[in-house]
């Protein structure tokens, strides 16, 4: 794997860090709640174990019934017996008797010495050293002795933590062994994970270097039916999307090429062969009149490209009006009047729309249909015909206009709205097209939020239908 500091290195890092902390704050808590659950069970038996001895022993003693040796013998065999030291005070909080006398050095005769606030009367309970006479860590207790409803002193019990750690260190070591497998568990699932997801980035990474060269036919080569697999299919889209792109840049650049070096070549050869002689003055007026026409090409050409570019950065700016669009038809066959008497092209208008009016920019709409029609005049034939129709339809306006021209091939429909393209391979019979006007068409038809569709037939002739939105009544 050639991923240094990987993505999937950081989250098992991660979980990993994350799965521990959270261990030793669950076995801290589990060890705090033990403890305490522990330390409290250990008062309650020491509790019933002294309830236990001052019945049994301390009672006697009270009532002379046993001997002080007797009650030092049975002091000795209950620490003997539940590893728990004893000490029996009379009120005053004066060492009466405690087991295995000899054993702590510390020990006062008053437990009062130790503490002033030590509760003698109702009791307490204490863990830790005991004022620092034991070596460990003890449970202490003391409860007072009652005889007749009268207290006749304190008993006091110590027992070590020890068993309690041992207890807490046995619950720890079971906790750790299924941590450790979990930690195990989860590392290989994150390694067997980063394998099988970092290996098809690895390619989808290489494959994005490889577009950014250029070089648009390199495939990914993953196939998965996960997100991985959706991002390496949206890639190879993208690069196929970008290679189109690709060509239609170079194509653009040939045609725009094309479309300025014609028009420049003849104004600079027209005006070279004036200078030098080569037309004489007396033709300067035809020549003059092709420089003027070149030029006005060239006009044409960059205004469609200002256009087109608007376009694309903000579109189209539309200023919608109600309008009859059967008005803005007569006026385009008012315009090419002259081009269709050239040749003798019948330009017909059918009306079959119970509603005709529209809403929506009235000036490029009208620059929608004169392009339409003005294409439709180019490519028809010497006495032809041209029909407009306007009808309803799912509640929208459409026109229709329809040629007798030569038909356009299957292959080549969808290339007609691409800028600078030109169905006829010579580049047109009318050399001052430019082949922005159905590009131009398209984008206002599409920012109107409507369509254009193209119906061609080889041999019988084009028809472009759009639609537009019919105005609603007033309320």
């Amino acid at each position: 794997m050639r991923f240094k500091n990987n993505f999937f290195d950081k989250v098992i890092v991660v979980i990993v860090l994350l799965l521990i902390v959270v261990f030793f704050v669950l076995a801290s808590y589990t060890t705090y709640a033990t403890q305490n659950t522990l330390i409290q069970e250990k008062q309650s038996n020491l509790s019933n174990e002294a309830q236990l001895l001052m019945e049994q022993t301390i009672s006697l003693y009270l009532q002379d019934a046993i001997t002080p040796e007797i009650l030092q013998m049975r002091l000795d065999e209950f620490e003997d017996t539940l590893k728990t030291s004893v000490w029996y005070c009379d009120e005053n909080g004066e060492i009466v008797a405690r087991s295995y006398p000899d054993s702590l050095k510390k020990v006062p005769a008053n437990i009062s010495q130790l503490d002033k606030d030590l509760d003698i009367k109702d009791g307490f309970g204490k863990v830790g050293n005991f004022y620092e006479i034991f070596d460990g860590t003890m449970i202490s207790i003391g409860l007072p002795i009652k005889l007749d409803e009268q207290q006749k002193g304190i008993l006091v019990l110590h027992t070590s933590l020890d068993e309690l750690d041992e207890i807490q260190k046995d619950m720890l070591s079971i906790m750790y062994m299924p941590f450790v497998v979990m930690i195990l568990v989860v590392v290989l699932v994150l390694i067997y994970m980063s394998g099988t997801i970092l290996r098809p980035i690895a390619k989808i990474s290489d494959v994005a270097k490889e577009y950014a060269k250029g070089n648009f036919d390199a495939t990914t080569g993953v196939s998965r039916n996960d997100e991985i697999g959706e991002l390496a299919d949206s890639l190879e889209y993208m690069a196929g999307e970008l290679s189109k792109l690709d060509e239609y840049r170079k194509n653009f650049i040939a045609n725009i090429s094309h479309d300025f070096r014609s028009p420049l070549t003849s104004i600079k050869g027209y005006l070279q062969a004036m200078l030098d002689g080569t037309i004489p003055p007396e033709k300067y007026n035809r020549y003059l009149e092709i420089v003027l026409n070149e030029s006005k090409r060239l006009t044409k050409l960059t205004e469609g490209l200002l256009e087109l570019n608007n376009f694309d950065t903000v579109g189209p700016i539309l200023k919608k009006t109600s309008f009859d669009v059967i008005d803005v038809i007569h006026s385009t066959r008012n315009t090419v009047e002259g081009l269709c008497e050239k040749k003798n092209i019948d330009l017909r208008i059918n009306c079959p729309a119970e509603t005709t009016t529209v809403y929506a920019d009235k000036m490029k709409i009208g620059q929608v249909i004169y392009n339409i029609v003005d294409n439709a005049i180019k490519f028809s034939p010497q006495d032809g015909k041209i029909t407009v129709t306007v009808y309803n339809k799912n509640a929208k306006v459409y026109v229709s206009i329809k040629d007798e021209g030569p038909g356009i091939g299957k292959d080549k429909q969808n290339k007609v709205w691409d800028r600078f393209y030109k169905a006829d391979a010579s580049r047109g019979k009318d050399k001052q097209g430019t082949g922005l006007g159905l590009a131009i068409t398209r984008e206002i038809i599409k920012a109107h939020g409507e369509n254009i569709d193209l119906i061609s037939t080889e041999g019988v002739g084009s028809e472009f239908v759009f639609s537009l939105p019919i105005k609603e009544k007033d309320k």
